[in-house]
């Protein structure tokens, strides 16, 4: 399913690689689209202040769940389904009922416009970025605020949770992604990477990998039980503004102001990664070449007697 600034809901049949639905109710820009869980329900939120619930089927029918007064930013189902989270421009995040279709609560606390929230895992906290420069962890069950991160550098365009719960991973304007762990409070990697803001990333069902999509253009790869980026992606031109995995991890897809949606398949299961550097020699991107004085002098001496080859992935 993906979203545009084009006011359209789509949703796309990947077998035949033909576009299966068009969705039109939204009278401004859709910002975010999700599936349920059960793949049931689609929900999408909008610069026209509104939140919408869809049944991906031929009519397209939507109901409409208003209460924001602003563009909304994000919208997020919970993981049981029965809950939504969005995020807006009037600096407060609701949550409502998927079943009723209605507010059950709203959190305030952020101080500017908030561009993302989520569900954790278990449903128990909800994760949200704001360009207060904050990060915000909610309790769900006394609707409190009980943790804050701030990152003095930029603000996090896009922040979500770790698939086992216990960290989140923010995606800033200052070029970084960050990840928390929020049982200790404790800043674990921080990652720069790219050369603009990075808007949105997506972490593999096993947790262990993590795609960024960036301003700068590029889709990255990190490796987290590494700490280290394994691919740089090029295929869209202009910012990427989305990329999410599917749900099994074997593909991703990105979202572009290019107006292109790319869809990637991925290969981290089937291989051990250094394998993978092994067998693709001319790798999508050839990274910038090192500085002068990280290469000088490494020339070989003329009195050395055996010259040994040095692969270089």
């Amino acid at each position: 399913a993906t979203c545009s600034l084009d006011r359209f809901l789509m949703v796309w049949k990947l077998k035949t690689q033909c576009r299966a639905y068009r969705f039109v109710g939204h009278a401004e820009g859709v910002t975010s689209v999700e599936f349920s869980p059960d793949g049931q329900l689609l929900a999408t939120s909008s610069q026209d202040h509104t939140v919408r619930l869809w049944i991906p089927c031929i009519h397209g029918e939507s109901s409409v769940l208003k209460g924001h007064t602003a563009s909304v930013r994000s919208v997020s189902f919970s993981h049981d389904g029965c809950a939504l989270v969005s995020a807006s421009n009037d600096r407060s995040i609701k949550i409502w009922s998927v079943c009723s279709q209605h507010l059950l609560f709203t959190l305030f606390q952020h101080t500017h416009w908030v561009l993302c929230a989520k569900f954790s895992p278990d449903g128990r906290i909800i994760a949200s970025c704001s360009e207060d420069k904050s990060v915000k962890i909610w309790d769900t069950r006394n609707k409190t605020c009980i943790n804050s991160f701030s990152d003095y550098e930029g603000f996090a365009n896009f922040v979500d949770f770790n698939p086992s719960g216990t960290c989140i991973v923010s995606a800033g304007s200052n070029h970084t992604v960050k990840l928390w762990d929020i049982r200790i409070n404790k800043l674990l990697q921080h990652f720069k990477v790219h050369r603009a803001g990075v808007n949105c990333v997506s972490f593999h069902p096993s947790g262990n990998y993590l795609i960024t999509a960036s301003t700068d253009g590029t889709l990255k790869i990190l490796d987290l039980l590494e700490e280290r980026l394994i691919y740089t992606l090029h295929g869209h031109k202009g910012p990427v503004l989305s990329v999410a995995f599917s749900k099994g991890g074997e593909k991703f897809a990105s979202g572009g102001a290019d107006a292109q949606v790319l869809l990637w398949k991925t290969n981290f299961d089937s291989f051990d990664y250094k394998e993978v550097l092994k067998h693709n020699f001319r790798r999508t991107h050839i990274d910038d070449p090192p500085h002068l004085l990280d290469i000088y002098p490494r020339s070989p001496h003329v009195h050395d007697e055996k010259l040994e080859s040095v692969e270089v992935s």
